[in-house]
């Protein structure tokens, strides 16, 4: 939301008491680091935990090299691991012990419990909370790839995966590749059905100030998409200036899916501008 002032609005203030910048709640794209280096002269900080973690599970350290897209590395004291998948996109244990995904593979990140903030339970949910636990880890249900030097990459959610002509597609990649489009301000990815494919992937993008929705601009994106990522690239992208957003800013893939589809749009509590 801050990226499409660009950078002269923060140079117009005086900011000489901000020292640190952390950001939470859905993956940081690299380009927004780019930009915070350019607009703040800071990095901004990425990290990664969830609900059910009570705490920062994952981080870039105040004292590290920060790679723009990375999540950083696990938290002292904190057991954290990339497992290979099964068939259903989730870490595989039909053939014994899921085993450590190999570098720069994707695979499901997973916790070894017994944290101090670990969550005990869903409420009215045993079965579902024993469900998360196997084999001696935790299963967050999102999927990560960690580099040589043991940085985490975040892909997407496993049920978030798009399963394309044999492919497993992470959206957050896809509206990753778009963003570095200079025309893109913000992108939403989702899966289609197709009877051939299984899934095709579709864009959602809305563009910077000074772009115009045009047939040119779409065939452009198009383009851009599959050079930078061939067959995982969208074959359908829409202009949409008014993407869904839960209150904390995360686009709402299930929503812009819902709508696509005609489907019942469920819990709209979380949208943003809802009371």
């Amino acid at each position: 939301m801050l990226v499409k002032y660009g950078t002269d609005l923060p140079r117009g203030y005086d900011l000489s008491a901000l020292r640190h910048i952390a950001s939470v709640g859905e993956a940081l794209n690299p380009e927004v680091v780019l930009w915070g280096r350019e607009a703040y002269g800071l990095t901004i900080h990425d990290n990664w935990w969830q609900t059910e973690t009570g705490a920062i599970m994952i981080s870039n350290y105040p004292d590290m090299e920060v790679r723009p897209g990375s999540m950083g590395r696990p938290m002292p004291g904190i057991d954290a691991g990339v497992l290979v998948r099964g068939e259903d996109g989730r870490a595989g244990f039909d053939h014994g012990p899921a085993q450590p995904a190999a570098t720069d593979e994707v695979g499901e990140i997973a916790l070894r419990p017994g944290w101090p903030s670990m969550f005990r339970g869903y409420l009215g949910d045993e079965e579902r909370y024993h469900a998360c636990f196997k084999g001696g880890w935790y299963l967050t249900g999102d999927l990560a790839r960690v580099d040589a030097d043991g940085y985490f990459w975040f892909v997407g959610r496993a049920d978030d995966v798009i399963k394309s002509a044999g492919h497993l597609i992470g959206p957050f990649e896809v509206e990753t590749t778009l963003m570095e489009h200079p025309s893109v301000l913000e992108a939403g990815v989702i899966g289609k059905p197709d009877p051939v494919a299984g899934e095709t992937v579709k864009a959602f993008v809305t563009l910077k100030p000074g772009f115009d929705a045009t047939e040119e601009l779409r065939l452009e994106l198009l383009a851009f998409g599959r050079r930078r990522l061939g067959g995982l690239a969208p074959r359908e992208i829409t202009f949409d200036q008014h993407l869904p957003h839960t209150s904390s800013g995360k686009v709402m893939r299930r929503l812009l899916k819902a709508r696509e589809l005609g489907l019942p749009e469920g819990d709209l509590s979380t949208l943003e501008g809802q009371s």
